[in-house]
């Protein structure tokens, strides 16, 4: 089920912020990308989301550096700024989101106005996406549909033997599956390029850069290390063959300490100019550390949707 989500709890700060105020009805902030939803599945919950948000702010200096609310101070200067949160995403929970404050005026005015929010305004914000994660986690508006569909005492005494036949099975799946409580991703996708085309854009730190729209550090050796996405993906390389195979140890920041994944991409061209990647990550963790149970549906999804389908596009490599 997918229900309606709550909004986002109102960022206005309990007592006013000295010399900020919020922006005017029609001064309106960039439009953020919302995609938020929250599952539940045998009784558990499962949010979902990747937001950004984008919000206005305007500073005042006022005549006097008295106490807050004087009557008869004027204003001497107004300065207008935004805050851009680009990226909130449920992998990232229980990590504060990158938060980039600008403003209009890059006199002394200005950032003495950009100043005071950093100390005063930033942590107001941060408070209430906190609230937001802490929501959807604990179900927000599903929450009640899992009370609801809580089974009874009653039932689940007289569903106890179907339920340890059902634990065997699940148990049996998992030893022919792989380690419990880990599981593996594969993959496959058709690009028009060549083999080599696609093993050096996915070596290449710069047009990382360019089609994920994000910083990314990314070695070409052996042994070295990479971080992509602003950091949320960081890992070592294990075996690299130009054009045929990349072998790497892959982890979410989000995962445990000591946590790392395997990923081998194999590519193969069986016609000139046309290229078939082979995925497959294993020992993936059902669990990030904040006991979030969409890791393995979001990094597969963000292998198709963020990585191989954006090179599809950007580089003009098929539909």
């Amino acid at each position: 089920m997918v229900p309606r989500l709550p909004h986002l709890p109102p960022l206005r700060p309990p007592h006013p912020l000295r010399r900020v105020r919020p922006p005017h009805p029609h001064q309106n902030p960039r439009p953020p990308r919302r995609e938020a939803y929250v599952n539940t599945r045998k009784g558990k919950i499962i949010p979902g989301y990747e937001l950004s948000l984008s919000l206005s702010w305007i500073g005042e200096a006022k005549s006097s550096s008295s106490s807050d609310d004087v009557a008869g101070e004027s204003t001497i200067a107004s300065v207008e700024g935004t805050v851009e949160m680009p990226y909130i995403a449920d992998e990232n929970a229980g990590e504060d989101p990158e938060i980039k404050v600008t403003v209009r005026d890059d006199g002394p005015i200005g950032r003495s106005l950009k100043e005071a929010f950093l100390a005063r305004g930033k942590p107001i914000v941060l408070e209430k996406i906190r609230a937001f994660v802490d929501a959807m986690a604990k179900g927000g508006p599903a929450k009640d549909d899992l009370e609801v569909k809580k089974p009874k005492s009653d039932a689940a005494v007289v569903a106890a033997p179907v339920v340890k036949e059902e634990e065997k099975e699940k148990k049996k799946k998992n030893r022919e599956k792989g380690k419990e409580g880990f599981k593996t991703i594969q993959l496959s996708e058709r690009f028009n390029c060549r083999a080599r085309d696609l093993y050096e854009i996915l070596m290449d730190e710069r047009r990382w850069k360019g089609f994920t729209q994000s910083n990314a550090r990314i070695s070409r050796d052996v042994g070295g290390e990479f971080s992509l996405f602003d950091g949320s993906i960081m890992g070592t390389n294990v075996e690299l063959q130009e054009g045929k195979l990349i072998v790497q140890k892959w982890r979410f920041g989000s995962w445990p300490d000591g946590l790392y994944s395997t990923v081998r991409l194999t590519f193969d061209e069986p016609e000139s100019g046309v290229t078939i990647v082979k995925l497959i990550q294993t020992e993936v963790p059902e669990e990030d550390r904040y006991g979030n149970s969409t890791v393995v549906e979001n990094t597969e999804r963000g292998w198709r949707e963020l990585i191989l389908h954006k090179i599809r596009a950007v580089f003009g490599f098929g539909i």
